[in-house]
């Protein structure tokens, strides 16, 4: 997942970034940083202002004086970390910011690369000394031994020799630079604010990051593209556009971002979030209806918050074939933290419990069903099954926004191995439902998923961790995770 900003030419680009990072935090709770440039007043040179830390973004960005000492300047990246590779260090925590032959550079970096083995054996053969575990280290390593004349020309090399997912934000001295891969796996897109001086841009993983600074959406980054903003786009209000290779494929957008990932008051990939989740529900309930609901006692209840959305479009579907209605049965908090663990309990029993409760008025003595975006391992669907079980309900339904998943993804997502996925543990849904301790249980088709994404010339989806077909190649270490013991 991951979360990414950059903003050019404001006088508060800081504060800028830190805004859209608290918008973009759903995409990632583990760290959090920023990096502006801006030119000593001394020396008159350009240097950077960096501030990381773990934890959310309120809490890394809580100290006074910050942003009026040490995160100044015109220009600002920054990233929310979900770490799909590398370990959870503080070495590991992006922004990542380096000197070399034309000047200081930052980067932040969005999925994951397929190539990651290859290159970094290439480059540590070649002399390159790694400081952190992660593959977005790859792309400072590439840029700085380049041979291009140009820092663009660097930075194309650097993508071009680079396979797989990748949405990027990068600072020069004077420039910001963003870039998605060929076949635009993560969403990016590009925001403009006006303020005293001009116009700033802004770029960001989701439109909603543009909300909250109150930045008119213009574009995505399309996918194959690189965006640069100079000292000319501060003059004219005009930037750069560039291709990363000749070859224009067919994007294959990651469809998980859709079901899962961004929030649904975001847009992604050019189209509204909500718009599609509320088809997804509709289709799952045309797919899989509400069983036995003759009677005023069924109710349909979301997995919150991924799944309010969804089960809006299931649950108007239902109440025009039946006496079905839309309830809140869950409560969620959004007090507690990931590494939540207290002593003496099943920790995913009660982590589920410090999550969600539920409301015992809408649960007990009915039919309920169960709107959620997907089952990974099924633990923590096992886990809510038992919580809503204890409210005395009549039965228990689980309707799924997503057809199974069978495959781990390589892109960007921290989906297991095969092994463990449960899907892959069962013959069939009813094998499923009985593990998971439902009534029944039933998935999106693979065709109802699509029918519910925008489709347009040139767009396409990656479906792998429901298909098994890897739209770009994985290395052989990364293959050994598709294979079943």
């Amino acid at each position: 997942m991951c979360g990414i900003v950059g903003v050019f030419n404001h006088p508060q680009a800081a504060a800028l970034t830190y805004y859209s990072l608290h918008a973009l935090q759903h995409r990632g709770q583990e760290a959090s940083g920023i990096v502006t440039m801006y030119h000593d007043e001394m020396t008159k040179r350009p240097r950077f202002g960096v501030h990381k830390g773990e934890g959310h973004v309120l809490d890394v960005f809580g100290a006074p004086g910050i942003f009026e000492k040490k995160l100044v300047g015109r220009n600002a990246i920054g990233h929310n970390r979900y770490s799909t590779t590398g370990s959870n260090s503080l070495a590991n925590i992006q922004p990542f910011h380096f000197n070399y032959s034309q000047g200081n550079f930052a980067l932040a970096h969005n999925g994951n690369l397929t190539n990651t083995r290859e290159l970094r054996g290439k480059l540590k053969s070649d002399g390159a000394i790694f400081q952190t575990t992660t593959d977005s280290e790859i792309f400072l390593h590439l840029i700085a031994r380049s041979k291009q004349k140009t820092q663009l020309e660097q930075v194309r090399e650097a993508v071009t020799t680079s396979q797989g997912a990748y949405s990027l934000v990068m600072l020069g001295e004077n420039t910001l630079y963003a870039a998605r891969d060929p076949h635009g796996f993560r969403p990016l897109c590009i925001g403009r604010l006006k303020h005293d001086d001009g116009y700033a841009y802004i770029v960001a993983s989701e439109s909603n990051a543009l909300d909250i600074i109150s930045a008119e959406y213009l574009r995505d980054v399309e996918h194959n593209e690189i965006i640069v903003m100079n000292e000319h786009t501060a003059r004219t209000g005009e930037f750069e556009s560039h291709y990363i290779n000749d070859s224009m494929e067919e994007s294959t957008h990651c469809i998980f971002e859709y079901v899962y990932f961004s929030r649904p008051d975001s847009k992604i990939f050019g189209h509204s979030v909500d718009k599609v989740r509320r088809k997804l529900g509709k289709n799952l309930a045309e797919e899989r209806p509400v069983p036995g609901s003759d009677d005023d006692k069924t109710v349909v209840i979301a997995v919150p918050d991924s799944g309010n959305t969804a089960t809006l479009g299931y649950a108007r579907v239902n109440e025009k074939e039946s006496p079905t209605r839309f309830e809140i049965g869950l409560i969620r908090s959004h007090y507690v933290g990931r590494t939540f663990i207290a002593p003496g309990q099943d920790k995913r029993e009660f982590k589920v419990k410090t999550k969600f409760n539920v409301v015992r008025g809408v649960i007990e003595n009915h039919r309920v069903v169960v709107v959620d975006d997907s089952i990974v391992r099924g633990t923590t669907s096992r886990s809510l099954v038992n919580l809503i079980r204890e409210a005395n309900p009549r039965e228990v339904h689980l309707r799924i926004t997503s057809p199974p998943v069978r495959f781990p993804c390589m892109y960007g997502m921290d989906f297991p191995s095969r092994d463990e996925l449960i899907a892959n543990s069962y013959n069939n849904e009813e094998e499923i439902a009985e593990a998971l301790g439902a009534d029944s249980l039933g998935y999106l088709s693979v065709g109802g998923l699509l029918d519910a994404v925008p489709h347009a010339p040139g767009v396409g989806y990656c479906m792998a961790c429901f298909t098994g077909n890897y739209p770009v190649p994985i290395d052989e270490q990364a293959s050994k995770l598709l294979k079943e013991d």
